[in-house]
């Protein structure tokens, strides 16, 4: 994995903005003892407009809302902001019986007496973190009041019997919502209100093309468009009502295609990782004649390969 800075500059992102990001990463020295929730990434983000939009919110002080369907690369693009900003990442999931205490903290009992056992947005705050608020619609809006004065002009937390925590000047919080899957919800609009929203789109097939050569060097030119291509007109079936986001999965695609190195054969790889992705006979059908139409049946992962 190439240098973030690296990578944004080769991206084209503006000269200013990435002025300003090195002066953020100089002024809010990360500490050595938070070096460990640096973010590992796998791959990185494409698209300019995106990155650029997204690192001129956070300089701005704002928290930052990513909402998009399936496939837009939301918590990678949240995971690689906290890497360019070089800020220990907290990883906060969200679902329906997520409290206030499990996000802030609570009492325990510890060594004879009562002691606050601090949660991942308390820790996230005082260390000036970037918390990643994954799902936020999943979690019901009366447990997310809780972070109303976190995320406002306030900047910190009121805990009864503990005080006030003021947040650290460098902490950011990013949410990931996706509408559509079960147990989501409306996000009520004092809580939207305290972010800055940017919508994602799905990835193209020039940037997952780009995503492709990143990812395996050895990949041959051919076929990594053609894959490119694959995800796009699934992407379109998708748009068009034709079939559900099931088989349109980005993870699903680089796994298959991780498979395709140790052996497996291209078509059955891809089956694994998209096709199959679907429960239903009808759209499965659909997603494989579009397989069937870019790949030989019997072509083996060895051969894709350089």
């Amino acid at each position: 994995m190439k240098d973030i800075l690296t990578f944004l500059e080769e991206e084209g992102i503006s000269e200013k903005l990435l002025e300003e990001l090195r002066s953020f990463r100089s002024f809010y020295k990360l500490e050595e003892e938070d070096e460990k929730r640096l973010p590992k990434m796998e791959y990185l983000y494409y698209g300019k407009e995106i990155w650029e939009a997204a690192i001129a919110a956070l300089l701005s002080g704002a928290n930052l809302l990513l909402d998009g369907p399936k496939a837009t690369g939301k918590n990678v693009l949240a995971q690689g902001l906290a890497l360019a900003f070089s800020r220990p990442e907290w990883d906060i999931s969200l679902y329906v019986n997520s409290d206030a205490s499990s996000l802030v903290g609570s009492d325990t009992f510890s060594q004879g007496e009562v002691k606050l056992r601090k949660g991942p947005i308390l820790e996230c705050a005082l260390r000036g973190g970037f918390g990643i608020l994954d799902e936020i619609n999943m979690a019901k809006n009366e447990s997310l009041a809780v972070l109303h004065a976190t995320l406002d002009f306030r900047h910190s937390i009121d805990l009864p019997g503990y005080g006030q925590f003021p947040l650290h000047e460098a902490t950011r919080f990013i949410g990931t919502m996706n509408y559509g899957y079960a147990g989501t919800r409306e996000v009520n609009e004092a809580l939207a209100s305290r972010f800055l929203v940017l919508h994602m789109p799905v990835i193209s097939a020039e940037n997952l093309d780009k995503l492709l050569q990143q990812q395996f060097p050895n990949l041959s030119e051919e076929y990594r468009k053609q894959f490119a291509l694959l995800f796009s007109e699934i992407q379109e079936k998708v748009s068009g009502g034709e079939i559900s986001s099931r088989s349109l999965d980005l993870r699903g695609l680089i796994s298959s295609i991780k498979a395709m190195q140790k052996g497996l054969s291209v078509s059955k790889a891809l089956e694994m990782g998209l096709v199959n992705k679907s429960f239903d006979l009808y759209e499965r059908q659909l997603v494989q004649d579009l397989l069937d139409a870019r790949i030989p049946k019997e072509l083996s992962g060895e051969r894709i390969f350089l």
